[in-house]
């Protein structure tokens, strides 16, 4: 399908960016687009401007922030999946980045792009959930810090605010980790997705496609606290989800996914 009229705006900056979006309540971010333009082919979605940030090099970056690794929210999955800073000390990101989408889509796509989408079935929001990351976003009232434990609001919805742009991702290094997901075909969305990682000595699990946002697996976690084996702490992935019944899997499919896929993240670290 064709989109529906819309004028179009190119950033030069962050701060002109947070005015187009606040003079414009029907405005739109564009990034890379992965996630936008086919709901507009769809007409899924349908804002009157369309606000270009892709060109913004200031929020491209990986860098080390005091303890923490901080990504600039416009950072390509491609380049995730290179970096030799988060290869030693997040190796999550590359690894759940090397495996989203094809080669197109990891070159054009960003992580904030892809973290504000708010999908249930995210790659790389499931790994901020889990790793307990901080996302920075500007906006009319300027700069605030968001815990990933508050992001994700429901299907495709977060707490960001009309006007506000996700500048940055804040990462803890981690100990150790994995991601594994399991897909219909090469290239699709996670049936489930299953992360885990160290972090000070502790174990924390997240899970993709399991729920109306990405979950943290509380009961895993817990489990493994009293001194559960991986085997028997996977049993518990799917307490408190509630996995979707669709064209992918029904929700006892998913379930026993969630099971498998942790035991076997965890077997992993």
């Amino acid at each position: 399908m064709i989109p529906a009229h819309f004028e179009y705006e190119r950033a030069g900056s962050v701060e002109q960016a947070v005015e187009l979006l606040a003079e414009n309540h029907e405005a739109r971010l564009l990034a890379g687009g992965h996630s936008l333009i086919p709901l507009l082919r769809l007409r899924f979605a349908r804002p009157a401007l369309l606000v270009d940030i892709g060109r913004l090099d200031e929020l491209r970056y990986v860098r080390e922030a005091g303890d923490r690794i901080a990504i600039g929210a416009l950072t390509r999955h491609a380049e995730l999946a290179g970096d030799p800073l988060l290869a030693r000390s997040c190796p999550l990101v590359p690894e759940a980045a090397r495996g989203i989408g094809d080669a197109q889509v990891r070159h054009r796509g960003t992580i904030g792009g892809s973290v504000a989408h708010g999908d249930p079935a995210s790659d790389l929001g499931t790994i901020l959930l889990t790793l307990d990351a901080d996302l920075v976003a500007r906006g009319p009232a300027g700069e605030r810090s968001i815990a990933a434990t508050d992001f994700f609001t429901g299907p495709f919805e977060t707490v960001l605010e009309r006007g506000e742009v996700l500048t940055e991702i804040r990462l803890p290094r981690v100990e150790r980790g994995a991601y594994l997901k399991h897909v219909r075909r090469g290239q699709d969305w996670a049936t489930v997705g299953a992360a885990a990682a160290r972090l000070d000595g502790r174990v924390q699990v997240g899970l993709a496609s399991m729920g109306s946002t990405p979950l943290r697996a509380h009961a895993v976690e817990q489990a493994l606290g009293e001194g559960a084996s991986p085997a028997d702490a996977a049993e518990h992935a799917a307490e408190g989800a509630e996995p979707p019944s669709d064209v992918s899997g029904s929700r006892e499919y998913r379930a026993h996914l969630a099971r498998v896929l942790v035991r076997r993240a965890l077997e992993r670290m």
